[in-house]
């Protein structure tokens, strides 16, 4: 074939060249390799707090601060040691579960991946934790609070027991996102309404707003790590029912402007912790918008965020000393 010919065919093909994917669809792309494409690489500098399961005992702390100020009592060190290290500790045994018993490849997120690299060390830290935790209750807490512990205890423990080893791939069950939800609220207001002299008529509204808010949390990012969900074999809210995508998606709005008609009717600490639940619901809302752009990885962190907004109110009022 003559010379000229030759550079032509070439120059035919390099016009042919395809073009690449991660220009034609740049957004699609970068999901794609978010999702599918998990590297056990450091995680970022951002990650940190939900990598360490330090979102969940922040967002506890916080509401049972509001909460407290509902019910006109001070919850005291003890309490605030007890349920901060016991939530850490749920949070914590049910990743290392999951770590322990997924195979490496099948692992897609940062936090569960951190958990099964360092699974000892964890364990040998988890179970001091634990012992602290115990001494620190038995010795501190009066016989009201330590029996509620002890009782709230049980449903933690079938939890834990029935998503990981039970009822991990039963399509019908009742949804995790609603039994994290009610553990947690459960956990928040157990040593606020223990506490003597608390005022229990106010609490009502405020805590059942928390908890909804934390199904709200629980549901989007069930939502957003469906594929998450499906890779680690286990089912979820949007995986269980049909609807529950944009169920998911409007419930924050809808507890938002709940939580803003609410507000308009209660006055001092309940005001306060209602428009918490509020901005809380708005921030939700406005997280799952941006997800597409931000990738999942980072609106699972902002949406635990999203739940620390009592740190207003406790900043104002440290200030104000």
């Amino acid at each position: 074939m003559p010379k000229g010919g030759s550079r032509k065919l070439k120059g035919e093909n390099r016009k042919r060249a395809p073009v690449s994917a991660s220009r034609l669809f740049p957004i699609t792309y970068y999901l794609l390799i978010t999702t599918f494409s998990f590297q056990r690489a450091r995680p970022r500098w951002w990650q940190w707090l939900t990598v360490l399961s330090l979102d969940a005992p922040v967002v506890a702390l916080l509401w049972q601060w509001q909460l407290a100020r509902v019910a006109g009592v001070v919850p005291g060190a003890p309490r605030v040691f007890v349920l901060g290290v016991s939530v850490w500790l749920a949070y914590a045994a049910d990743r290392w579960i999951e770590g322990w018993r997924l195979a490496p490849g099948r692992i897609r997120t940062q936090r569960h991946s951190f958990y099964q690299r360092n699974r000892w060390p964890i364990a040998a830290f988890w179970a001091a934790l634990f012992a602290a935790d115990l001494a620190a209750a038995l010795t501190a807490l009066d016989r009201r609070a330590l029996i509620a512990g002890f009782l709230l205890l049980i449903p933690v423990s079938a939890y834990l027991l029935s998503h990981q080893f039970v009822h991990r791939h039963r399509r019908w069950r009742l949804p995790k996102e609603a039994c994290v939800a009610l553990l947690l609220g459960g956990g928040v207001a157990l040593f606020v309404v223990t506490a003597p002299a608390a005022a229990l008529r106010p609490l009502a509204g405020p805590f059942v707003l928390f908890v909804l808010l934390c199904f709200a949390n629980c549901a989007l990012i069930s939502v957003w790590e469906k594929s998450v969900d499906e890779s680690h074999g286990q089912t979820s809210l949007a995986r269980q029912f049909r609807g529950a995508v944009i169920f998911g998606r409007a419930f924050p709005w809808l507890l938002a402007a709940a939580a803003l008609l609410a507000g308009g009717a209660a006055t001092g600490a309940d005001r306060t912790a209602v428009l918490c639940a509020a901005a809380s619901g708005l921030l939700l809302a406005l997280i799952d918008r941006l997800q597409p752009r931000i990738g999942w990885p980072m609106a699972r962190v902002l949406a635990d965020v999203a739940l620390m907004t009592p740190v207003v109110p406790l900043a104002a009022c440290w200030f104000d000393r």
